[in-house]
């Protein structure tokens, strides 16, 4: 059994900051890459930016400079630092890790979402 812990969505005005939180635990030997995806209403799922076990992140490109992702990896936590939100930030944020489980089998798990909201 795995969980995800998400914390630090919310509402918040145009040029403001949130910072996302994804608390992973249960049968985890190792997490690979962790990352956040979001998903607007009417819309597909997007990858917003990932980071691996060693650190490389990649971001797309309508967040480039505004958000960052970092990981503690001795808590198992990945974040998502934004800053500048736009309204079109408004979405449903959704944690993702890529683990290898104690049994040495590898899965993907999703957070359950938190809400973002961005006001104009």
């Amino acid at each position: 059994q795995v969980q995800l812990v998400e914390s630090g969505g919310g509402l918040v005005q145009a040029g403001g900051s949130l910072r996302l939180s994804c608390a992973a635990s249960g049968s985890i030997f190792s997490i690979n890459t962790m990352g956040w995806y979001r998903q607007a209403p009417g819309k597909q799922r997007d990858r917003v930016a990932t980071i691996t076990s060693g650190g490389i992140t990649q971001y797309a490109d309508g967040v480039k400079g505004r958000f960052t992702i970092s990981r503690d990896n001795a808590k198992n936590t990945v974040y998502l630092q934004m800053n500048s939100l736009k309204p079109e930030d408004t979405a449903v944020y959704y944690c993702k890790i890529e683990y290898t489980s104690r049994m040495l089998g590898r899965y993907d798990y999703w957070g359950q979402g938190t809400q973002v909201t961005v006001s104009s």
